[in-house]
Parts: structure tokens; sequence; C-alpha cells
């Protein structure tokens, strides 16, 4: 018994701080400069995005894409720029973070 809720705890402080690590990572790319995660700034807030391609087929490639080209007209007339300081392995990885939100 002890062990398993051992186990919980050390599970969760992980999945823990991966989010936090993907806030941070969101936060030194700038992405914070125009999005939150509960509430629209410039851009959509997270939890709005997750809300809109929730259980899409291929909106995880699709929205990487978006991070790295920038887009236009989903989320009203302001565009979202190109992302050249991400890679597209940290735009996959914040992308994940970004459809996990609730």
């Amino acid at each position: 018994m002890k062990r398993s809720l051992m186990l919980c705890v050390v599970l969760s402080a992980f999945a823990s701080s991966g989010a936090y690590a993907q806030a941070d990572l969101a936060k030194a790319k700038n992405c914070m400069a125009c999005h939150t995660v509960a509430t629209k700034l410039v851009g959509p807030a997270y939890k709005d995005v997750a809300e809109k391609y929730a259980g899409q087929k291929g909106a995880e490639d699709k929205l990487v894409q978006k991070v790295l080209k920038g887009g236009a007209g989903t989320w009203g007339p302001i565009p979202m720029p190109a992302n050249p300081q991400v890679s597209e392995a940290e735009a996959r990885s914040l992308v994940k973070w970004v459809l996990a939100t609730k």
C-alpha cells in the first residue's frame, strides 16, 4: 500500500513538472506575449484552442505548422506570426501541452 501511494506521488510530481516545464518553454519562446492559459489576450486562450481541436484527427500536426509558419483567420483578424525561434520539436511539445489544457 505504501509503495503504491509513493508511486502515485512520484508520478504526480513528474506530471506537474512537465506542465511547468512547458509553461516555462512557452514563456521563453514568447508565446505568452499573445496567449494565456485561461483567457483571450491577443490570441486565443490555450484552453479554447484545446476545446476547439479536441478529438480532431491531425490537429497536432496542423497546430505545429501554425506555430512554426504562422496563420490567419481562424481566431479573428489578427494573424499569428511565424516563430522561427521555435524548433519543430519544441513546437510539437508546446502543442501537446496546449491540447492537454483544460
